[in-house]
């Protein structure tokens, strides 16, 4: 075949990792305090600097200002203040006032959000900059704004009046379900500490009312460069020319008075377990967390690191249980997590989170603690650990295949940890030559001693979360006695093992030939079309030495349905999934990947059917296997794992009828879309009419024909390998002899969908805990086919123009909302070459409730400002730059390139030549920007959307059904509990298994400024 040549061989590079040497480990060796790779130092007035060259992205920087003061520090009458003050950094400072620190960076490509934010915690504060560097004054101003930052923060009558609003409506969003959980476990985790009372969003009252002089005495306490370090880490062509700007812009700062010592806030240990059991009205369901919490660890010596890679050892192996019992019959939770993170400076906790059924917390919690027992007991087994040990080997060794492609924002990140946390930076080859030698010495009884960390002795919290009460604190006492009583009695048996098989593909396919092979060159991609029909089209790149990247998608979808069929057959991939569409169970399926990164999913959408994968170039075997199982194998339901996916199902009904905002969404999506049932939200009595069979019966026909589908592959491959292992799995999928689900594009079934034809301004009005507001404002849009490709691109465009200037009128401006999001919505029509599209823009923020109409009607003057008046050139020119800095960054990534070359086989252009539909949309793209100006970006706005845009658009508004006050009597419930402060109120969201990922970092938790 003639194939691209790869410019280093995959294996070559595997065999580097494996040709590593091992290190003779001495357990009592230093780390080494000073961070490995980076130019290291303390200016005269005591800041500190961390400057390295590092080319991921190219000619970008990432920088940070990290101070260590935190909400932790407020005095009671401070309590929010430290937020506040990170707000007021982005306002007004001695040189910039009315946010034009923002306006700046936008201007130069770095986007409000997503490249300047800020995040205040309980222990510190960390303003990041992400900037462009190609130019030479741009790395130095951005580090002027840091310095501004750290002593030129201006706290004015006026600029604290101007961001009060933004502030609390940051306080409002977090009084949602998810954010009363989180506050009121936060503050049962830290009784007793005064981090317990020291949220960083603080008091709704000092929002409101805390005077400058608060807010500039915290400030000028705090904020000393003795408590400051700044890290740049980017494109730079020599580090000391960046360190002499660092000492350009804050060397010259002096001290007004010697700083305060950073004091210490001990957390107070507990012997005795605490218990609470959380009720909320809003909640997405029922869960159980146990936490225990101990004293953060030192990571000095290379015993430190020894024991660190044996703690993750266990986790790895608890979670690999804790999952398998999960997919049992009649399993105690639909799932179960375990992790471990430092919460605050002195303290990390162990948590073990669950989701389970209704009334279920109880056998839930009983099942976790008793896997604990269960490893105290009997420990792992040999197996398990070399599983695991498979697992951590392949993770460090994708990382030292990388070590010359680390993001410079991964990089800012380590050394922000080292100066804020003390951690070591010790290098990617050290630490894999430690890791390579340490893994294979880790036994499994080490491992299983970690379990005794997990006692209920051992500062321990157990709560339930459920929507109304079913447990009781006696109830968790009760299991608790019950499991010490078991493990007492030794009556707990051992952990039962499944079998594994050897190989996932057991009789290997014959492989398929090419039939057709076209090169690309104007996108250095390759197009086989093989024996059994399937296009597969592949482009090596560089940007990632282990990452391969791939998604095959077929025409032909969920529209396609009768009524009668789509719920049982939209619920296929749910039941197939839960059975194993690779023709083994997901636990079993777990266990034979160990050691190999590969993964592969699956969705079914309206128009389309896709499979997509992730995996290392040396497991791409791997990963292509699990493609030839996906078409050749038939799942056919269990009753087990119906009776689990219906029961998830329910469950998440049931959550979606609590939530305020699924009411909300639903009507918007009833408004603006019709009540189609493929739009309306699944009903309790529509999973009623699911027929498993047939449900399994449309997966399997879903993914049976190659010859209808086209694959995509980007990344680092070898042709000279990757050919033969496309031939073999892809090629050698049989062909049906008859076509399975195979349709032409043009002439798919659309989904009936209708825009209002007039103004439609409604209120929904929820039941709520407490006060929320959300609004959502729409446009209808319709692009003409005759200037598609061009008309695509100015959405795009406008829709961050739209963003921008509305987030400077409501927030900027007036003060009064947080942030703003823009959205495009085209997904609703067919996949067809020909016809005009048709969709919709929609403006999302929440606000307070009693002034959501009168900024609807300011976003709509401003909107019709723009159609009538036009935008200034500043304003053109920052969302180009956006823009730009955007495709120059994605241009480094396998996940954009993967997606422009599948849109240029799904666009309405493509006739058989990817490449001349990759240039076409190119061209377009290249057009839009150059044509772009304020009088284009006018026009567009009159012509895309209805003009004048007040004369066609819905307006839907979530508001509280009643008083919070009144709300808060009438469903407030809470179990006796000494501990809890009275904090009864839980926020089970959706998503519960990731809680504990949330409350880890519930003390770093972001806030944009």
């Amino acid at each position: 075949m003639d194939l691209l040549p790869a410019e280093t061989s995959q294996i070559a590079k595997r065999h580097g990792f494996r040709s590593l040497k091992l290190v003779n480990v001495d357990m009592d060796q230093p780390l080494g305090e000073k961070p490995f790779g980076v130019e290291y130092g303390v200016l005269e007035n005591g800041l500190r600097y961390y400057v390295r060259s590092n080319s991921k992205p190219k000619m970008r920087a990432a920088l940070a200002l990290a101070v260590k003061a935190g909400s932790v520090l407020e005095e009671e009458d401070e309590r929010g203040v430290a937020h506040i003050v990170e707000h007021l950094a982005f306002s007004a400072t001695k040189k910039y006032t009315n946010h034009d620190i923002v306006k700046f960076l936008e201007s130069i490509g770095a986007e409000f959000g997503a490249c300047q934010n800020a995040v205040t915690s309980s222990d510190d504060t960390v303003y990041e900059l992400f900037v462009p560097v190609d130019k030479p004054e741009l790395l130095s101003q951005a580090i002027s704004v840091l310095a501004e930052f750290s002593t030129e923060v201006r706290v004015s009558i006026d600029d604290l009046e101007k961001e009060r609003g933004a502030v609390m409506e940051e306080y409002r969003g977090n009084r949602n379900a998810n954010g009363r959980m989180q506050d009121a476990h936060w503050i049962l985790m830290m009784e007793g500490s005064k981090y317990a009372d020291r949220l960083p969003i603080g008091l709704e009252k000092v929002i409101r009312t805390v005077p400058p002089e608060i807010v500039k005495q915290f400030y000028r306490k705090w904020y000393h460069l003795h408590n400051m370090a700044v890290i740049a880490v980017g494109d730079f062509s020599d580090t000391q020319s960046v360190v002499e700007l660092i000492r350009t812009h804050f060397g010259p700062k002096s001290l007004a008075h010697d700083p305060l010592p950073i004091p210490h806030f001990p957390v107070p240990s507990h012997e005795e377990p605490r218990f609470s059991c959380f009720v909320e009205s809003e909640a997405a369901g029922s869960a159980v967390m146990i936490s225990y919490k101990m004293s953060v660890d030192e990571l000095k010596t290379v015993k430190d690191y020894k024991d660190l890679l044996t703690e993750s050892m266990f986790l790895y192996a608890l979670n690999q249980r804790l999952f398998k019992i999960s997919r049992r019959k009649d399993p105690p939770f639909f799932s179960c997590s375990a992790a471990a993170d430092v919460l605050v400076r002195p303290v990390k906790a162990y948590m073990i989170t669950s989701s389970c059924k209704e009334k279920g917390t109880i056998e839930a919690l009983e099942s976790m603690l008793i896997e604990v027992a269960r490893i105290q007991l009997h420990g792992f087994s040999e197996r398990e650990i070399c599983v695991v040990r498979a697992l951590l080997m392949s993770e460090v060794e994708s990382a030292y295949l990388e070590r010359d492609q680390m993001q410079s924002t991964s990089l800012r990140d380590e050394y922000l940890q080292h100066f804020l946390r003390n951690e070591p930076v010790v290098g990617i080859e050290y630490e894999a030559q430690l890791q390579k030698t340490i893994l294979p010495q880790i036994s499994a009884l080490e491992v299983s001693k970690y379990s005794e960390k997990l006692r209920t002795s051992c500062s321990c919290v157990i709560k339930t979360m459920e929507p109304w009460a079913t447990a009781t604190v006696d109830n968790l006492k009760a299991v608790v006695s019950k499991i010490s009583s078991l493990e007492e009695e030794q009556s707990i048996s051992p952990w039962d093992d499944e079998h594994i098989p050897e190989e996932i593909v057991s009789n290997k396919p014959n492989p398929g030939n090419i039939v057709q092979q076209l090169e690309f060159s104007n996108i250095e991609v390759t197009e086989l079309i093989l024996s059994n029909g399937m296009r597969v089209c592949y482009k090596h790149t560089d940007f990632f030495d282990d990452q391969v990247l791939f998604t095959g998608f077929s025409y032909g979808g969920l529209s396609e349905l009768p009524e009668s069929e789509y719920f049982s057959c939209s619920m296929g991939s749910t039941i197939a999934g839960e059975i194993g569409v690779f023709g083994y169970k997901p636990s079993v399926l777990m266990d034979m990947l160990a050691g190999k990164r590969a993964e592969v999913g699956t969705k079914v959408g309206a128009y389309m059917r896709t499979f997509s994968g992730d995996c290392s170039p040396s497991d791409l075997e791997t990963a292509l296997q699990l493609v030839y199982q996906l078409f050749t194998t038939d799942v056919k339901p269990g009753e087990e794992e119906v009776k689990i996916v219906m029961q998830m199902a329910e469950e998440a009904v049931h959550a979606q009828e609590r939530d305020p905002y699924t009411a909300f969404a639903n009507r918007v999506r009833e408004l603006n879309y019709g009540n189609s049932y493929f739009f309306r939200p699944i009903r309790i009595s529509d999973l009623q009419k699911v027929d498993p069979l047939k449900a399994c019966q449309y997966f399997n026909s879903c993914f049976k024909d190659p010859s209808t589908f086209t694959v995509v592959i980007v990344g680092n491959i070898d042709p000279s390998i990757a050919g033969p292992l496309i031939l073999q799995y892809l090629g050698g999928i049989p062909k049906p002899p008859e076509p399975v689900l195979h349709f032409n594009r043009d002439d798919l079934r659309g989904l009936p969908f209708t825009f209002p034809a007039t103004v439609i301004r409604e209120v929904v009005r929820s039941p709520m805990v407490e006060a929320q507001c959300s609004v959502q404002l729409c446009f209808p849009v319709e692009l003409k086919n005759e200037t598609m490709m061009q008309e695509i691109h100015f959405v795009g465009f406008l829709s961050k123009l739209l963003e921008t200037k509305i987030m400077q009128v409501l927030r900027f401006k007036h003060g009064q909302i947080y942030s703003v999001g823009v959205s495009v919505f085209l997904g609703g029509n067919k996949p067809s070459r020909i016809g005009d599209i048709r969709g919709d823009i929609s403006i999302n923020f929440s606000c307070d409730p009693d002034i959501s109409s009168m900024l609807v009607d300011i976003a709509l003057d401003e909107i019709l400002h723009l159609q009538e008046e036009g935008c200034s050139d500043e304003d053109v020119s920052a969302v180009l730059e956006i823009e730009q800095r955007a495709h120059e960054n994605g241009l480094q990534e396998n996940y954009y390139w993967l997606d422009r070359i599948l849109r240029s086989y799904q666009s309405r252009v493509y006739f058989g030549d990817v490449g001349i539909s990759f240039e076409v949309q190119d061209e377009g793209r290249s057009k839009v920007r150059e044509m772009l100006t304020p009088s284009t970006a006018q026009l567009a706005l009159q012509r895309i959307l209805p003009f004048p845009c007040k004369k066609q658009y819905t307006v839907v508004i979530l508001m509280p059904r009643t008083s919070p006050v009144k709300l808060l009597t009438s469903l407030f419930q809470s179990t006796d509990n000494s501990y809890s402060r009275k904090a009864k109120i839980l926020a089970g969201v959706a998503g519960v298994t990731v809680f504990a990922l949330a409350l880890w970092r519930y003390s770093r938790r972001g806030h944009k400024s």
